[in-house]
C-alpha cells in the first residue's frame, strides 16, 4: 500500500471519529442539556482536538521522512541489495531536490520539531555552500525556538562557526552551555570533548583537566576521544629550578 493509500485512511479515520461523536451528541441532545451541554461541547472539542493532532503529526512525520530519503538518495545507480532509495541523474538535481524538500518541510510544518529538524539541515546545506550568514540563521532560529534536542544540534554547529572566526569565548559560552544542559543528541562528554579541543592550544591545562576523567569512561568511544586529545596538547614545560644561591656564611677558603 503506498504512502498517499494510507495518508488518505488516516484522514477518514479522524473525519469518521469526529463524526461519530458529534452524530452521538445529536442523537443524545436530550441528554446533554440535562447533564450539561457546555461539558459535553468540551468534550468533543476536545477529541476533534485530539485526532487533528495525531493525524497532523502523521503527516509531519511522512514528510520529514519524504525529506530524509532525499537527503540520503543516490546519484546515478544504487547499491546492489535490492536498496531502495532516491535516485537521482546529476548532483545538480539532487541538491536542487533537498533544497525544496526542506524548505518545503520548514514552511509546512513551522513550529513543529519536524520544521526545526528541516531549518536545521537547510543551516547545514548554507554552510556546505559556504553561506555562513544563511547557515548562522538558520542555527539562531533552531537554537532559540526549537526543542532541547534540536536546539542543542543547532547550538554545537554555531559553537563550530564561532570557532572558525576565531571568536573563542562565544564558541566557549555556547559548549558550557551544552555541558550544563546536555540531551540525546548532545552529550555532555561531546560538549566536554569539543570545549577541551577549543582550549587546548591556548589552555593546555585547563583542556586537561576536562579530559582526565574521561580517559575512564566505561563508553569506550568516548575514552578513545579523550585520549586523542589529550595526546594532541601541547606539552607544558616547567621553568628550571632556581639556582642555588651561595651560603653568607660559608667561607671559601684561602688558596694556599
Amino acid at each position: 500500500m503506498d504512502r498517499i493509500t494510507r495518508r488518505e485512511l488516516k484522514a477518514d479515520k479522524f473525519a469518521a471519529e469526529v463524526t461519530h461523536t458529534v452524530e452521538y451528541v445529536g442523537e443524545h441532545r436530550r441528554q446533554v442539556m440535562t447533564y450539561g451541554g457546555v461539558a459535553i461541547a468540551i468534550i468533543v472539542l476536545a477529541v476533534g482536538v485530539y485526532f487533528y493532532r495525531q493525524r497532523q503529526h502523521s503527516l509531519r512525520q511522512s514528510d520529514l521522512v519524504a525529506a530524509m530519503e532525499t537527503y540520503d538518495g543516490y546519484v546515478g545507480a544504487a547499491p546492489q541489495g535490492g536498496f531502495r532509495a532516491k535516485l537521482f541523474n546529476t548532483k545538480e538535481e539532487k541538491d536542487k531536490a533537498i533544497q525544496k524538500v526542506f524548505a518545503d518541510l520548514v514552511v509546512n510544518h513551522g513550529g513543529s520539531d519536524e520544521g526545526y529538524i528541516g531549518q536545521y539541515y537547510l543551516g547545514v546545506i548554507a554552510s556546505d555552500k559556504g553561506n555562513t550568514a544563511e547557515a548562522e540563521k538558520r542555527f539562531r532560529e533552531v537554537a532559540d525556538n526549537g526543542s532541547n534536542d534540536y536546539a542543542s544540534l543547532a547550538k554545537m554547529a554555531l559553537a563550530q562557526m564561532e570557532q572558525s572566526r576565531g571568536r573563542l569565548p562565544e564558541a566557549e559560552k555556547l559548549l558550557r552551555s551544552l555541558m550544563d544542559k546536555p540531551t540525546m543528541l548532545v552529550s555532555r562528554e561531546q560538549a566536554t570533548i569539543s570545549l577541551a579541543k577549543l582550549i587546548g592550544k591556548a589552555r593546555p591545562e585547563d583542556a586537561r583537566k576536562l579530559l582526565e576523567p574521561l580517559r575512564t569512561n566505561q563508553r569506550t568511544a568516548v575514552s578513545r576521544a579523550a585520549i586523542t586529545e589529550l595526546s594532541e596538547l601541547p606539552k607544558v614545560e616547567l621553568p628550571p629550578p632556581p639556582a642555588a644561591k651561595p651560603d653568607p656564611a660559608k667561607k671559601t677558603p684561602a688558596a694556599k
